[in-house]
């Protein structure tokens, strides 16, 4: 077990919303409570519980940080903890990561996620989005499935499939609920000449040549972001790697809960699978029957932790973690937020080398991300200059990519 590590570097400040103009007071101010808004509006919730999410929007976002009250939560000791430095600040004045995983987190509080015996116990606020966001998505994800059983039939194509799905995995990104909602007309998409021309950085060559390198067969470890279509483009790549001898096992790491309105739980895994193993169409219904029969005997492990519903940075994740990861051949971190998490919401000069960031990380690390936040890292100067006039929101609006790799050090 390596012991745990900070960046190479010293560490900036992290991303407050105080910080006027910026995206971050943005979605503190205005995305919080519109988020609070549609999760009573979508949800038939007893008057009491609405009444307590209307009261979560009205603290925000100058009231102050409170304690949890959930006491029997099985995270409730954790977050006691978590709390207490910010205590008493508002919304603005504590770090964005907190505030955005603490009022998530203050959301199944009001939900009454977790009250024992409770008929809300295991009621996902966030279901009706994630169910339409899969729905919505059936002709791509009915495609999707087809190429993978295809590519299987042509081993000699494996270097094109890997780059494909990665493709994929990464562009999934940009169906984020907590952003666009799932029946939103704005939500950002590429066709496939846009997307290279909107990944601000390409490591795929180089990850896949880690991905095939003779000492396999190994296990390969996603780290999951969004549910919906984002998911099925993972579980896709993750079924394409077990069936073409790229990888022995796979390894699906999740929320232990709902958060961030379309986070993948182990529920929202199993219930995909489902809908593809009991798909009408032969394709998906073909790889659907694969991923339940590699979860059934092993090769596809769901794990969750606590520590991903946390605010804690990615260098404070638990020893027992990160000696799990440790045993990955290759670990994936999907989106923004474990981007963010990675890099701990600091605000890190934008040309700071991806590797120094992350050394601590205990495994051979790949990022897929979308931008949906002004954290970013292992840009190139020139590119960093060019971009505000290329494009004046391209920190923040999902349009623009990253595959970016960090082998372990």
């Amino acid at each position: 077990m390596p012991d745990q590590r900070l960046p190479a570097l010293p560490l900036p400040a992290p991303l407050r919303g105080s910080e006027t103009g910026s995206f971050t007071h943005y979605s503190i101010a205005v995305r919080l409570p519109d988020i609070g808004r549609r999760i009573v509006a979508e949800n038939n919730f007893r008057s009491h519980i609405a009444a307590d999410i209307q009261a979560l929007i009205e603290e925000i976002p100058n009231g102050a940080i409170r304690p949890l009250f959930d006491h029997d939560a099985p995270d409730a000791g954790d977050w006691r903890q978590y709390c207490l430095p910010y205590l008493g600040q508002s919304w603005l004045q504590a770090p964005w990561f907190f505030v955005e995983t603490y009022f998530y987190r203050r959301v199944l509080e009001a939900t009454q996620y977790f009250e024992q015996g409770a008929a809300t116990a295991v009621y996902d606020p966030f279901a009706r989005q994630k169910k339409q966001g899969l729905l919505s998505s059936r002709a791509v994800t009915r495609d999707l499935c087809a190429a993978v059983n295809r590519w299987l039939g042509h081993p000699a194509a494996r270097r094109d499939a890997l780059h494909h799905l990665l493709s994929v995995a990464l562009w999934g990104n940009q169906a984020d609920l907590s952003m666009w909602p799932a029946d939103s007309d704005d939500n950002p998409s590429h066709g496939e000449e846009e997307r290279r021309e909107h990944l601000l950085l390409d490591e795929s060559t180089a990850v896949i040549d880690h991905l095939l390198a003779p000492d396999r067969p190994i296990r390969l470890d996603l780290i999951a972001d969004n549910a919906g279509f984002e998911l099925v483009g993972d579980l896709c790549l993750l079924d394409y790697a077990l069936h073409s001898d790229t990888a022995e096992s796979v390894t699906l790491h999740l929320k232990s809960h709902p958060t961030f309105v379309s986070d993948a739980t182990p529920t929202d895994v199993r219930q995909t699978i489902t809908y593809l193993a009991q798909a009408d169409d032969p394709e998906m219904k073909t790889v659907g029957g694969r991923l339940q029969a590699a979860l059934d005997d092993g090769r596809l492990q769901l794990r969750d932790h606590l520590f991903w519903t946390s605010p804690l940075a990615m260098w404070e994740m638990p020893a027992s973690l990160a000696a799990d990861l440790q045993a990955a051949h290759l670990v994936i971190s999907k989106g923004d937020a474990n981007y963010r998490r990675l890099l701990g919401d600091r605000h890190w000069a934008f040309d700071t080398p991806f590797a120094d960031v992350v050394a601590y990380f205990p495994a051979s690390l790949l990022a897929l991300r979308t931008l949906k936040s002004e954290v970013v890292v292992g840009l190139a100067p020139d590119l960093i200059a060019a971009m505000p006039q290329r494009d004046p929101d391209w920190l923040i609006n999902g349009r623009w990519g990253l595959i970016q790799f960090a082998p372990l050090a």
